[in-house]
């Protein structure tokens, strides 16, 4: 099983690569024609998907540990989870958006600067400090805890749920079969 620290850094990576794909367009603005605009808007929901599985588990998993076990974790995973939730309001309002619509590209900019902000403050600010003070075969069983999570994660944004370990544990999982069955009916399939 792979660590936490390589679950993590293997979703930032694919972000990383959709967010570099999406910066170079097209874009309504740069003429981009009905099918190139239609791949952009799947490219963004792909986005919304996957990073709405990946902050639902941290909430659940890893800031729990960074606070558990980091002498400033609490702090640190104040700071992130603040960043989280500007994360998920841009993407609720992305989200709603049709690629030709000049707010689409203003959100997803946005989006873009945030999302590279914060995956640089925990590469190189929370995993450092969570690294030192996890054994290997505990940043191997959150690393388990991270994929398993993520298989019955939320995928879409939920800005106004509290990041509560506890509750998303709880209700993450009805959540996340909501979403489902909307991205079924919607066509908004993984």
């Amino acid at each position: 099983m792979p660590s936490v620290f390589d679950v993590l850094a293997q979703d930032h990576a694919e972000v990383k690569r959709m967010l570099a794909e999406l910066e170079l367009g097209p874009t309504a603005a740069t003429g981009a024609d009905a099918d190139q605009l239609a791949l952009r808007k799947r490219m963004v929901q792909q986005l919304v998907i996957e990073v709405s599985k990946h902050e639902a588990v941290e909430e659940m998993y890893f800031w729990p540990a960074v606070r558990s076990h980091v002498t400033d974790g609490t702090d640190l995973a104040n700071q992130a989870e603040g960043q989280e939730q500007e994360g998920k309001e841009v993407l609720a309002r992305l989200d709603k958006l049709a690629p030709e619509d000049e707010a689409f590209e203003v959100q997803l900019s946005r989006f873009i600067t945030a999302g590279r902000a914060h995956i640089a403050f925990e590469e190189t600010t929370a995993w450092p400090s969570l690294r030192d003070s996890l054994t290997a075969a505990e940043a191997d069983d959150l690393g388990r805890k991270l994929v398993v999570g993520k298989e019955n994660a939320p995928t879409r944004p939920h800005p106004n749920t509290p990041a509560s370990p506890g509750l998303l544990k709880t209700v993450g999982p009805a959540v996340a079969a909501a979403d489902r069955l909307r991205d079924a009916a919607t066509g908004r399939d993984e």
